[in-house]
């Protein structure tokens, strides 16, 4: 049986997810409207002329509604309950989260039934991978629909437990992290390691700049979740507001 489709999405947030996934839905034709408590910023992040609210109340004609900010469970619990009362029953919520528990967010959003995570990749456009996971309560419905936008995207979806990091963050930030604690103790620079990786082990970017790239708060918030140690060096460079590309500074200066 072929997956369900939506025709109006909702996204909520605009930061670098939100706005990824909001042009990359655009581009595959779906009538997108983006939710953002500063509706000016959000359309500079946007790059493109979508239409912004920061109304909750105007997603109500959307069929899936996506929560995408900041990756804190306290922040997704209240929005989460923000959207449940102010949407129709039957609005199928979803989340970006990366790391936290479906169950919990799904428990927030007032209907657990009609509830997944769609964990996208940054950047939104070109990663082809999406991880979904699901509340034990999720309906058949909600399964498709939310394989179908995948699908819509010209995505793969995976469909993987509701444990911490699924599957990617699970195994990539302690490799990450490892990364960092070898820089420490030996001095190399963050240059030789992530060249030493990229042309010995074939990967497109070296460690320590793929942190700086998915942001040290993100990766620091996304380790402590997946109960990974945080290096000292990454909390210095935290403390010192070198948060990587979005700063213009973290292992690396950039313009």
């Amino acid at each position: 049986m072929a997956n369900e489709r939506t025709e109006k999405l909702g996204i909520v947030g605009s930061g670098t997810i939100g706005a990824g996934l909001a042009r990359a839905a655009a581009d595959a034709g779906i009538d997108v409207l983006v939710w953002a408590r500063v509706p000016e910023r959000a359309r500079a992040r946007l790059k493109r002329d979508l239409p912004v609210t920061n109304d909750l109340a105007a997603l109500a004609d959307r069929e899936l509604v996506v929560e995408s900010v900041a990756e804190e469970l306290e922040t997704k619990r209240e929005l989460l309950g923000r959207l449940d009362a102010a949407l129709p029953a039957d609005t199928v919520l979803a989340s970006t989260t990366s790391s936290l528990s479906v169950a919990e967010l799904a428990r927030a959003s007032g209907r657990p039934e009609r509830f997944g995570a769609l964990h996208v990749f940054n950047p939104v456009e070109k990663m082809k991978l999406v991880e979904l996971a699901f509340p034990a309560e999720a309906s058949e419905e909600t399964r498709s629909l939310l394989h179908g936008v995948c699908e819509q995207l010209g995505k793969v979806a995976v469909e993987v437990p509701d444990v911490p990091g699924f599957v990617v963050n699970r195994l990539l930030f302690p490799y990450l992290f490892d990364a960092v604690r070898l820089l420490e103790e030996t001095g190399l620079e963050p240059q030789a390691i992530d060249t030493c990786m990229k042309l010995g082990a074939g990967h497109p970017m070296g460690p320590l700049a793929l942190l700086d790239f998915v942001g040290l708060d993100v990766s620091a918030a996304i380790g402590e979740s997946i109960g990974v140690e945080i290096p000292p060096r990454v909390r210095e460079l935290i403390a010192q507001g070198r948060l990587g590309r979005k700063t213009k500074a973290g292992f690396y200066e950039y313009e």
